[in-house]
């Protein structure tokens, strides 16, 4: 039987899928289950051109949208915003402290990334993200009718919520405590994610298996979505005996053919094992989890500068980033080359088509239902 979830999203299988990939996002919603387009790292006219791909793949089957709009988000004169600073990226970058700046030109150096070609515009879309950016994501997402508009870090803004809701789209956010599951309820949130730390991307301390019953008991009839760890069917129904209406996924569909990142990220994505990964605050400013790395290494090295908080870690690095991707496709030198991935990496062994996977989740979790019938 469907869950209540399911009937209010009109999907038929419990599931939610955090990609990049458009393609992805939209053979999810097409196998009965809800594909999240992430927002974070596309430029306006990019989201632009995967929402337009989302649009012509569906035919009125439900989709979302994931931003990151940080609660706490440091503003360029140092103090923390709740959600509605508006300063521009180049506020932030003349606040770049020196010592940082001079610490990731050495990096590069060490491992010998050249600097852009002369002329070369930095394409990498994080160079300007901030609060701002991601108001505008927003409202790009909400002109194309979404079901689900998600934030990945903190209660989304007060009026962000009510021009949801007016527009009869729901709100969404993640939480790694009960606490926060608390403060997104009372700021109007109308599903909660429950983020274990064995998720890929922003997460907190809290395993899957504690926290998600934790936030089921402590939030009521909000209904609750069992996030991290998850990439098989057997997963989604331990996660619904939880007490979660669905789950949400996001590393899985990094090494489908729709929803993998570049052919470096890839690579070191298929060799890697549910070990290999960090939380580390190297890429946003706040605490992810990611491959462990030789870039990861020099952040979490103490005699090294720490990371800078959300967004001016983004800004520091966005150009070092572009560079080691651009170095790693000449050289095949993949040390620096980081991604966020969950633990669940360790079952990501080949590329394989998003259809492929989520039929299979899909028999599993049939399968698994089953067998626990024939147990009771």
């Amino acid at each position: 039987m469907p869950t209540q979830l399911c009937r209010d999203l009109k999907i038929s299988f419990p599931m939610m899928a955090f990609t990049r990939g458009p393609d992805a996002v939209a053979e999810v919603s097409l196998a009965g289950g809800i594909g999240i387009q992430a927002a974070i790292g596309f430029s306006p006219d990019d989201l632009k051109r995967a929402l337009d791909r989302i649009a012509t793949r569906l035919d009125g089957q439900p989709w979302g949208l994931d931003v990151v709009m940080p609660s706490g988000f440091s503003t360029p004169d140092g103090d923390k915003t709740s959600g509605g600073g508006m300063a521009a990226a180049s506020d932030y970058r003349k606040m770049l402290p020196k010592e940082h700046i001079e610490f990731l030109d050495n990096l590069l150096v060490q491992y010998g990334v050249p600097a852009l070609p002369p002329g070369t515009t930095v394409q990498n879309a994080m160079a300007e993200w901030t609060d701002a950016v991601s108001r505008k994501q927003v409202a790009i997402g909400l002109e194309y009718g979404p079901a689900v508009i998600a934030n990945a870090l903190g209660t989304p803004p007060a009026d962000v919520v009510e021009e949801c809701h007016r527009r009869g789209v729901k709100v969404a956010a993640l939480v790694g405590t009960a606490e926060h599951a608390r403060r997104h309820v009372a700021g109007g949130v109308d599903i909660v994610v429950a983020q274990g730390t064995e998720a890929g991307g922003h997460t907190g301390e809290i395993a899957s298996m504690v926290l998600v019953p934790e936030v089921v008991d402590a939030i009521g009839s909000t209904p609750v979505v069992a996030a991290g760890g998850i990439a098989c069917g057997r997963q989604v129904v331990a996660a619904l005996a939880l007490g979660a209406q669905a789950v949400w996924t996001g590393s899985m569909w990094l090494t489908t053919f729709e929803g993998q990142i570049d052919a470096a990220v890839t690579s070191k994505l298929i060799k890697a094992g549910s070990s290999d990964t960090i939380r580390s605050k190297a890429i946003t400013g706040k605490y992810a989890r990611q491959l462990r790395t030789k870039w990861t290494e020099a952040w979490e090295n103490p005699a090294n500068p720490n990371p800078l908080p959300m967004p001016m870690q983004f800004l520091l690095t966005a150009e070092a980033v572009e560079r080691i991707h651009r170095h790693a496709k000449e050289t095949g030198n993949v040390d620096l080359v980081a991604a966020p991935v969950g633990q669940i990496v360790g079952r990501l062994n080949e590329i394989r088509p998003a259809a492929e996977v989520i039929a299979e989740m899909k028999r599993e979790y049939y399968a698994t239902l089953a067998a626990l019938r024939g147990i009771g």
